[in-house]
Parts: C-alpha cells; structure tokens; sequence
C-alpha cells in the first residue's frame, strides 16, 4: 500500500491522533528546515511549535488548523519541542509536550483548549515529578487516565536510573535489564501525577525483562497505548534497529509481553506512531523521511490500515 504525506507544505512527525465528536485529529510534532548537524542526543530536532491536523476520516484530505502552542509562550520551557499528545477530559482539551527548561533538562508540561485544535495556553509550570520525553495519555476500562512516557539517548531516560537527575549516567549494558518506558495515572484535573511515574515493564514470552543488548525487541522511545478487545497494547519504537513493535497486557500499567514488529524500517533514521480506530477500522498514523528525500529530521507524517489476525496479534506491515 502506497502512502502519500498528509501534508506537505511543512515537515511533520510524531502524530499522536485522536478522534474528538466523529473527526480525526493529528498532533504532530513540526520539524523546521534548518540544517543542523546530526547527533545521537537529537541536536538537529530543534522545533519550536507544534500545528494541529485533522481529518473528516483518515482517508480524507488533512486540514492544518495553524499553530496552537509555542515555546515562547510556555514560561518554563527553553527549545526542543519534541513529540505531544493530546487528551479530551472535564470538557476541555489538554496536550501534553516535552520541552528543555532553562537548564537544558527535559520535561513535561501540559497546555488546554477549549476546542480540540487550540490555540492551547500552557500552563505555567511543568508536571511535577516529569521527566524525558514522548508522552503517551490513554483512558484504561475504568476511566482513569494515564501517561506513559520515556526516551533513551538524547530524551535522557538513562539520566534518571536512581530516582534523580545525574547528567553523566551511562546507558544500561547489553546483559543489564532494559529500561523501560514510565508511566503514571493523572489527576482528576489531568494536570498532575497522582503518583510518582514507576516502570511499564516488558517482558519476553518466558516472563523475564528484556536486555539491554536486545536492540530489536528493547524499548527506546515512542509509546503508544491503545485497547483492543481485553487487551492494553503497547507499542514503540527501537530506536537504532529502526523497528517498530509492540507487547499486550491485561493491565494498563503492564507488565507487557512483547508480541512482535509491526511495521518494517521506513524511509528515515526511526519512526514514532500512533494507532486509533476510526469508522470500526484501525488505523497506523507514522512518520517517513520521504518528503525530503531521507533527511531524518525533516520527516512527513503519513497513515494507512492496521489490521489484527485473530489472535489479537497485529499483521506485519510496510510502510
């Protein structure tokens, strides 16, 4: 199945989409075309707003609503406006985003709308308790909300084993366990933890944590949680092997046993995604770098069907 962009008047990446009163709404992150020099702590991805998509349904034209948030008018947040997510609560609108503070420290904050497309105002100071990047927000059975979140490398995961910030901590060993993704209910109000953030953990068919030297299989950035049948699917990317996949649960806050890949590698140094259903279909909204010919920060987000065997397990795709 071939894809085109869903827009292509700018670079976009990392959807996060959602359907708000029967419309698909895309949250993406907007890379900006400047060449900067590439590194493995994403230097090069030094965004500075984010624009919302939407769409009558995913195989519609997408809409760009404009710019609904920028980092010169969150007060805590210095650059780097990295992968959001968005929620629908107590009749407002929330998104959630990582940004740098002052002292170059990622956190998350969180800013509301009225209306799912912004324009959305920041609140003044972070989440309490935040750290890292690519906040994930999803409903579990019994209506309580959750964030999950998390990168290695350059979205500082590995900096924070102990509880605490310590800018000089090493990446776990291959024989190590992995790290894991956070994740932590939210507020009633949708603004705070409720608790500090503790390990998703993923686990192998056999029960035990997945290793650090797993590249194919370990968790590095991008989750994403959806429902389907009984089952919490957590799915993300793998970072240097360039994969795709994902791990079931019957509890929201996991463990999660790893199932398979998803998608193989596209066009581009990795991908972050996100899966909905629309219309009693499912739906995979992803990121390529086919818009600019493979220059991995300058991305195009793209979407196409996702379809489950009967099993509950997702089929392979290509992107």
């Amino acid at each position: 199945m071939q894809t085109s962009p869903l827009v292509s008047h700018i670079f976009t990446a990392d959807p996060s989409a959602h359907v708000f009163d029967g419309r698909v709404y895309i949250y993406p992150s907007h890379d900006l075309p400047d060449d900067l020099p590439e590194n493995n702590l994403g230097d090069q991805y030094a965004m500075t707003d984010y624009h919302v998509l939407s769409q009558e349904h995913p195989e519609a034209p997408a809409v760009d609503h404009g710019e609904a948030l920028h980092v010169r008018d969150v007060p805590w947040a210095a650059r780097q406006m990295w992968a959001p997510d968005a929620a629908y609560r107590n009749g407002r609108y929330y998104l959630y985003f990582p940004a740098r503070d002052k002292e170059g420290v990622f956190r998350i904050g969180v800013a509301t709308a009225s209306r799912p497309e912004g324009p959305f105002k920041a609140e003044p100071q972070p989440i309490e308790g935040s750290f890292s990047i690519d906040p994930c927000v999803f409903e579990s059975a019994d209506g309580e909300y959750y964030m999950i979140f998390g990168g290695i490398w350059g979205g500082q995961l590995q900096r924070w084993q102990n509880g605490r910030y310590e800018p000089d901590a090493r990446e776990r060993q291959d024989g190590e366990t992995a790290l894991c993704p956070k994740i932590a209910r939210l507020t009633r109000d949708m603004l705070q933890f409720a608790h500090p953030p503790q390990d998703a953990g993923i686990l192998d068919s056999d029960g035990q944590p997945l290793k650090a030297g797993d590249t194919d299989r370990r968790y590095f950035e991008g989750p994403w949680v959806h429902r389907y049948r009984d089952l919490y699917y957590l799915s993300y990317s793998t970072g240097d092997t360039h994969r795709l996949v994902y791990a079931t649960s019957p509890e929201p806050t996991g463990p999660f046993t790893y199932r398979g890949q998803i998608l193989t590698p596209p066009i581009g140094w990795t991908t972050h995604h996100s899966i909905v259903e629309h219309g009693n279909r499912w739906w995979l909204y992803y990121h390529d770098a086919s818009l600019s010919g493979g220059i991995s920060s300058k991305r195009c987000v793209k979407v196409q069907e996702l379809f489950y065997a009967t099993d509950g397990s997702i089929r392979m795709m290509n992107p």
